[in-house]
Parts: structure tokens; C-alpha cells; sequence
């Protein structure tokens, strides 16, 4: 009998998933592999639960962990935010703005880096300072917690991996450009699609490089990991597909209608891919081959990175919409129209979808009718 690789993709995503658990998205794109994808039931006509007003915009996505929301803001603070109240539980002070740099939770501590370039380990609990760490460039990539190191890239063209308990230096990889994208992790690997126009593996453990693939393009976006493979758009308009052991490319996909760079990072389950564009677009594409299966327009370009959930595909658009789509067929199902550009990326957990918008409100939304 013959069983679908998908099929056993889709059942190894799942049982991943349960072992995270629906209450929690710890950091950007709610996993270490970057796929986007919470196994969180929501309803099927969100009402806003609550708004956190931050008194700045906010491009940094939100973490959810033991029942707090936590992100950063323009004017240079992390959050820390009530899940079930939206109550402001404390604020951090860091050194400068926070941009898209997003929280990562582990073990007690928040993470979070601001454009000076500066990490900061924060206290779960109470908000207060644990360490920080100074890079030599803005970073606006999100930390990776990978048992006990912190992995994150910065501009001054270093992935960096930090104690997470002392945040001493244990070592620093040098690529080619910038290190805007979040990195990867899978099976020991840190995956980064850097400035470079490279796709580099380096080992966690020492710092290694284990594989260098050429892709030919500047890329912005994170590479979300999963059946051997890294998915990631560029700025030469194409998102592409490659192999994690043989390094070949695989598949491209450029948008049919108009040209435009990929800076979203792509969600990815049960055999789909799902992803952003500055066409205005949301892209869904066969994972196996590059194929589209459905685009569904938006009024501005699509910066944030979709999340999946509950068959549906959540993300925000600069037009300040979070829409909702059938992940099948790309059907608008709901939207909900904030005050300002939505640049941030949604969290989901615990039946709820948590974003921020360039209005300064941080907004959730759940309750409602299944």
C-alpha cells in the first residue's frame, strides 16, 4: 500500500504541533522551522476580545507563552500583555525603536533585539533586564531559542549565537550582506536567506557552515523549513523551493499577473504553500512543485507573513486589513479593517489571533460563534 508523502508530512506536522500546544506561539512564526501554523480552533466570525493601545506603532510580531502576549513597539518598548484581559502586565525599556525584530520565550526569559543592534533577555515574569548583548548593526531579525542559545542575525552581516542564560558570544558566523531574516532551525541546522543572495546551513553547535546554495537574489524573507526542504521568497520576484541535503533549487514561482519582490515569509501545511507578495497579493502554491493553487487580491502589498489555522489562512496587508481565507480555495471568509498599515505578522493561540498595526493598537480577536 502506497501512503502519500504528503499525507505523512501533514501527520508529522500535526503531531509537532501537539507537542507545542494550541495555547502557546513562542516566537515568529510559532516555530523553530518557521512554518507558520498553530493548531488553535478559532471562530468562525472573530470579534475583537480586546485592543492594547502601545502608544507607538507596531511592525514586531507578538509571542504568546504562559498566558502573556509579548511584543515591541516603535518607541523602543517590549509589552508584556494579559492574554484573556489585554491588561498591561509591565513594559521594558529597550536602547532604541524595536522594528520587526519579534519575541522569542524560553525558559523565563523574552528576547527581543531593537535597531542599535542591541539583544536584550528580559525576565518572564517581572519585565526586569537579564542581560544584553551589542551586535555591530540594526538587527530586525527575531531570535531562535535552540535548547540553550540564542540565534539571531543582524546587519553587520554576523548570525550570531548567544548564551541564553549569561548572553556571552559562543560564536559568529560572517556572511557576504545583511541578516534581515530570522533563521531556520532544523535537525541541528540554522537555515539564513540572507542579503548575499545566498541560502546558508550552519550547525548550532559550532558554528559550522554545512552548506552554501546560490540562489541569485536578494532576499528579506525567513526560510520556513519542512519535508527536507526551505521555502523563501526573494526581491528578484520569485519565491523558491530548495533541497536541505542536495542544495539543488527545486521549483520558482513568479507571480503571472505583476513583478514584485516576496519580503512575507511563507506559511506551509498539508502540501501547501502560503505566502505574501508586494503585488498586492496572497499566493498559495503547490509545495511539491511550485504550482499555484489560488492568489486572492488585497489593496496594498502583503509584508506580513500568513499564519495557518483552523483551515484557514490569517494575514495582514498594508491596506490595515487582517483578512481570513479558505486555505483550500482561497475564499475571503472575514476582514477586519484597523487603523494603520499591517506590516506585523498574526499569532494564534488559545482560540485567538493577536496582531499589531501601525495605528499603535495591538489587537485580539476570538470570541464568537462556531
Amino acid at each position: 500500500m502506497r501512503v502519500s508523502v504528503w499525507w505523512l508530512v501533514l501527520v508529522f506536522q500535526v503531531a509537532t504541533l501537539a507537542g507545542r500546544g494550541a495555547g502557546e506561539w513562542p516566537q515568529f512564526r510559532g516555530d523553530p522551522s518557521l512554518t507558520g501554523v498553530s493548531d488553535a480552533r478559532l471562530p468562525v466570525s472573530p470579534e475583537i476580545a480586546w485592543t492594547h493601545d502601545a502608544g507607538d506603532p507596531i511592525e514586531s510580531s507578538a509571542a504568546v507563552s504562559g498566558g502573556r502576549v509579548f511584543v515591541g513597539t516603535a518607541g523602543g518598548e517590549l509589552h508584556a500583555v494579559d492574554l484573556e484581559s489585554g491588561a498591561l502586565a509591565w513594559r521594558y525599556e529597550a536602547e532604541d525603536a524595536i522594528g520587526e525584530s519579534s519575541a522569542a520565550v524560553s525558559g523565563g526569559s523574552v528576547y527581543i533585539a531593537d535597531l542599535t543592534g542591541m539583544l536584550h533577555a528580559v525576565s518572564e515574569a517581572d519585565g526586569t533586564k537579564r542581560w544584553t548583548y551589542q551586535t555591530d548593526g540594526e538587527v530586525k531579525s527575531s531570535p531562535v531559542v535552540v535548547e540553550d542559545s540564542v540565534l539571531v542575525g543582524s546587519y553587520d552581516g554576523y548570525l550570531y549565537c548567544i548564551s541564553a542564560g549569561a548572553g556571552g558570544v559562543r560564536w559568529k558566523q560572517e556572511t557576504d550582506g545583511p541578516l534581515h531574516c530570522t533563521p531556520g532551525v532544523l535537525d541541528g541546522i540554522a537555515y539564513v536567506s540572507g542579503c548575499d543572495g545566498m541560502l546558508r546551513g550552519i550547525r548550532v553547535s559550532d558554528g559550522e557552515p554545512v552548506v552554501t546554495v546560490d540562489v541569485g537574489a536578494y532576499t528579506g524573507a525567513s526560510p520556513s523549513l519542512e519535508g527536507g526542504r526551505a521555502v523563501f521568497g526573494t526581491f528578484d520576484n520569485q519565491v523558491l523551493a530548495v533541497g536541505l541535503k542536495s542544495g539543488a533549487v527545486l521549483w520558482r514561482y513568479q507571480a503571472p499577473e505583476r513583478a514584485a519582490p516576496f519580503y512575507s515569509s511563507a506559511a506551509r501545511f498539508g502540501g501547501k504553500v502560503v505566502v505574501g507578495g508586494r503585488d498586492k497579493r496572497v499566493h498559495c502554491l503547490d509545495a511539491g512543485t511550485g504550482k499555484a493553487l489560488w492568489t486572492h487580491a488585497t489593496r496594498a502589498r502583503v509584508d506580513s507573513s500568513p499564519a495557518i489555522a483552523d483551515g484557514r489562512v490569517w494575514v495582514g496587508s498594508y491596506d490595515g486589513r487582517l483578512y481570513s481565507l479558505d486555505l483550500e480555495t482561497g475564499k475571503p471568509l472575514w476582514e477586519f479593517r484597523t487603523g494603520g498599515r499591517i506590516s506585523a505578522s498574526p499569532a494564534v493561540a488559545s482560540g485567538r489571533v493577536i496582531v499589531g498595526s501601525q495605528d499603535g493598537l495591538l489587537y485580539c480577536f476570538g470570541a464568537g460563534s462556531r
